[in-house]
């Protein structure tokens, strides 16, 4: 996904349509926890004027990744609504700082590496397999275990309440204190 601006300058003010499937395998150097990454759709337009190219583009896809739990192979759906401007004009840069833009290196513009940015970048905290979803048992080895956010909660409430028993006179003060 490369074109020299001379090649672009051939669609300006009319729009060029977009509709590849590209290897995005580049992606897994950019993030180990990639295991494998399906060819990538992109589609969409780009519109070119004397001074900037805006790619408006929509990616999809599948990312393998580890589960979080099990560490099983998850097949993660990728799909992206994203648009993305290059300038052309080098000294334009500064008229577009609300916006996030890109520089162009010589005189071609690569597509690869914004969309091997947006691909990192769609990766989720955790991902966990069907198996690991539905399996209630959590692991746990010797002294220590995984437990839910839910199971978190309640140990705390059950320790609140468990008076130390140093403190127990103080307790009792502090129950007759809010009481009158």
């Amino acid at each position: 996904m490369k074109w020299s601006i001379i090649q672009l300058q051939k669609f300006r003010d009319k729009g060029m349509p977009l509709d590849e499937t590209v290897d995005a395998s580049e992606v897994k150097k950019l993030d180990p926890q990639i295991r494998d990454v399906s060819p990538i759709h992109v589609t969409g337009r780009a519109d070119i004027s004397s001074d900037k190219v805006t790619f408006h583009l929509h990616i999809e896809g599948q990312l393998v990744l580890p589960c979080s739990r099990t560490l099983e192979d998850v097949h993660f759906p990728v799909d992206i609504d994203t648009v993305e401007t290059f300038l052309l004009k080098a000294n334009d840069y500064d008229q577009y700082e609300e916006e996030e833009v890109h520089r162009i290196q010589g005189d071609v513009i690569d597509l690869m590496p914004v969309i091997n940015e947006l691909l990192v970048l769609e990766i989720p905290m955790q991902v966990f397999s069907e198996k690991a979803k539905d399996d209630e048992n959590l692991p746990s080895g010797k002294n220590w275990e995984v437990i839910t956010e839910e199971q978190a909660i309640q140990a705390e409430e059950e320790e609140e309440k468990k008076v130390d028993p140093r403190l127990a006179g103080l307790a009792k003060l502090l129950e007759q204190d809010k009481n009158s």
